[in-house]
């Protein structure tokens, strides 16, 4: 019976690879979790590419024009795996709420139920995250967002595919590499002089 249920969840995820006894959703925008950025270098503008901001650990790239997306940004291991990729950002050319209440139907009617809810509760920003486990401790994050004026976060629909199991490793290898990135670590108990840079006066 359980072999069945294996076989079945596989044949509804259609195109959706299984690892382990979970079918996760690894595929987005024509971009595949775990490949190599090389076999998508017409799609991914390969000059664009650099480490993130304060996570070294990763590369990241802007993505040529796609049907159907405004934007978006490819991450890739920079040290376990590297070139590797590791999550895939884009943003919908459609921004309308309709749209979005379309894509949270069919992203419910593949996946179930979000697991939790990380918007606002105004819903200035509205976004449900899906989370995926197998058996060997793969785990995959999938967040469906709906932003009408949060200006810290990309306005209209987007959709965040991430491999964090990997992006743990790479953080990890990165560490063991390089244990005095940071600089140094600040003292416990924090002095006069600190508070005054971290209160306004």
């Amino acid at each position: 019976m359980k072999h069945l249920f294996f076989i079945l969840g596989c044949v509804l995820s259609m195109a959706v690879p299984c690892l382990g006894k979970a079918p996760f959703p690894i595929h987005l925008g024509g971009f595949v979790l775990g490949e190599d950025i090389s076999g998508h270098r017409k799609r991914i503008k390969m000059n664009s590419c650099r480490p993130r901001r304060y996570m070294e650990f990763i590369g990241e790239g802007e993505i040529q024009p796609i049907a159907g997306f405004k934007s978006g940004l490819i991450a890739f291991g920079a040290c376990d795996r590297p070139n590797k990729i590791v999550r895939i950002k884009l943003k919908y050319a459609d921004s309308s709420k309709g749209f979005f209440k379309e894509l949270m139907d069919r992203f419910e009617e593949r996946f179930g139920p979000p697991s939790e809810y990380l918007g606002d509760p105004f819903q200035i920003l509205i976004a449900w995250k899906w989370a995926f486990e197998d058996d060997k401790g793969g785990r995959i994050s999938l967040i469906l967002q709906h932003n009408t004026k949060a200006t810290e976060e990309k306005i209209g629909n987007a959709v965040k595919l991430s491999l964090t199991s990997q992006i743990d490793r790479e953080r990890d290898c990165f560490k063991a590499k390089h244990p005095k990135a940071g600089g140094r670590k600040a003292k416990k108990g924090k002095t006069r002089k600190m508070w005054r840079l971290f209160v306004p006066y």
